[in-house]
């Protein structure tokens, strides 16, 4: 490494970030890149440590020491080179990945990783302000065709990875807009979606064809209406080879006495309208947190998107509750390092306000005039089975307790893909009820039909997302060409 004793004399440093009380007055990012000199400081911190876990850690398995040291040295382009390499979206990465890397850092193990993460931000940042990430043009056309179902990051890392080596590529889309969750799944506070944008005119450079807007599916299926349709044996006769790398999006649900009333709502039937209207789109009847108490049943991160939606409103309270109990505050190195450990994480949304209590279930939802108006819970215990050795649930007597509630979202979780897909291409399914293909070629039972993302592997990571995507790419190359130059 450059500085072979840097992470002896610098201390790790975390990104600066506008203050909760004002952030939250508006829709904007808040987190601030490091600068040039802040950045070359952290990546002096990277230690020569043998074996680089943080690369393993990473999904897309990024290059880490290399950019680290890249960045030491301020030749930045050369970095970008690097996170390119391995990742085609390090923008949405630097901003919205949890950072499994640095909890594999050799340095996590006195609790101050290498801030790769920030690092990351940084380089991208930097390569769009200099003007560095530009088109990758093809050295000749296959004149092979390709569609890919679903304009996420997995969607779009294989459609763009299969344009650079010369196929031509159509990617689908339901929504308006292309992005998938990442587009109207993630707040704009989180994640601005001028990146999107910028990464779309790229890849329409690159040769990508964007069709939003249009389902894939039966023109008779209700979710078809208003849009355009595409059917499988369109596809199938026109293209040569189908990905489907849609999202995870049938929400996990919550069966209890109430559910139905009015005010009680999934999570992404929350969010989603929020960011078209960031996007400047009117929309009818959004339901809208301002004024009320907000509880969230959910402890990711789509509740804490929640909660930081809730607050923007201008919501009287936020509770977001969860089922399991309450993780430790630190993990046992010993036991967990390098891998992503169970621990207490507080999000920037978590600091802008809320309410948070664990191991709490819901017995009821109740309320007045067919508005929800509270929910009913018990706290719950989680004991060990002597005879099975599985840990069950075990409500707590004498405990039910009442939050008050003019709004519930439910933030549980996904739990398969849109089955519509699935039945309408004829794909055989896992025992989740995603589409059944291995990480080897990413190819289904149905000939000439792929799968990536969400869709194959179940609600993940962005990181994941993108992993799966180039895999899947090079898989199709190779299925198309008889042979590939794609990175694995």
């Amino acid at each position: 490494m450059g500085k072979v004793t840097g992470f002896l004399e610098l201390e790790r440093l975390q990104e600066a970030a506008e203050a909760p009380i004002t952030r939250v007055k508006h829709w904007r990012e808040f987190v601030v890149h490091l600068t040039e000199d802040e950045a070359s400081k952290q990546g002096a911190r990277c230690m020569d440590c043998g074996i680089p876990f943080c690369n393993t850690g990473c999904p897309v398995n990024n290059i880490i020491p290399d950019w680290n040291d890249l960045v030491f040295k301020k030749k930045w382009r050369e970095a970008l080179e690097v996170l390119h390499s391995t990742n085609n979206f390090p923008e949405f990465t630097g901003r919205i990945c949890p950072a499994p890397c640095e909890t594999a850092c050799t340095l996590n193990i006195n609790n101050a990783p290498v801030g790769i993460k920030s690092i990351e931000h940084a380089i991208i940042d930097r390569g769009w302000e200099e003007g560095w990430v530009t088109p990758e043009l093809p050295a000749a056309k296959t004149g092979k065709k390709v569609a890919v179902v679903g304009s996420g990051p997995a969607g779009m890392a294989t459609a763009q990875q299969l344009a650079r080596v010369g196929h031509d590529v159509t990617l689908f889309e339901k929504q308006d807009r292309i992005g998938g969750l990442l587009r109207y799944g993630i707040p704009d506070f989180k994640l601005e979606k001028h990146l999107i944008d910028n990464r779309v005119a790229q890849m329409q450079a690159e040769g990508v064809t964007f069709a939003p807007s249009t389902y894939i599916g039966s023109p008779q299926d209700p979710a078809a209406k208003g849009l355009q349709v595409k059917t499988p044996e369109d596809l199938n006769a026109e293209f040569d080879a189908i990905v489907l790398s849609g999202g995870s999006e049938s929400p996990r649900d919550l069966p209890v006495e109430g559910r139905d009333l009015n005010g009680v709502m999934y999570a992404m039937d929350f969010l989603r309208p929020q960011n078209k209207v960031v996007a400047g789109d009117k929309v009818q009847n959004q339901v809208i947190a301002k004024g009320k108490h907000v509880v969230v049943i959910g402890g990711g991160d789509t509740g804490s998107d929640c909660v930081g939606t809730s607050n923007r409103h201008g919501a009287v309270s936020v509770t977001q509750i969860e089922l399991m109990p309450k993780p430790p505050v630190e993990e046992n190195k010993a036991m967990s390092w390098p891998y992503w450990p169970a621990k207490l994480r507080t999000s920037s949304s978590h600091e802008e306000g809320a309410d948070r209590d664990w191991a709490i279930t819901t017995k009821r939802i109740e309320g007045e005039e067919g508005n929800v108006s509270k929910l009913v819970g018990a706290r719950v215990e989680w004991v060990k089975d002597e005879t099975t050795g599985q840990t069950k649930m075990a409500e707590v007597e004498g405990s039910e307790f009442e939050i008050k509630a003019d709004l519930i979202l439910l933030a549980m979780g996904f739990v398969a893909p849109i089955n519509h897909v699935l039945k309408a291409f004829g794909v055989e399914a896992d025992g989740r009820g995603n589409i059944k293909a291995n990480t080897d070629d990413y190819q289904t039972n149905v000939p000439k039909v792929f799968a990536a993302g969400d869709m194959r592997r179940g609600q993940s990571l962005v990181v994941w997302a993108i992993r799966e995507g180039r895999q899947c790419a090079r898989s199709v190359d190779e299925f198309l060409m008889g042979e590939t130059t794609l990175p694995r």
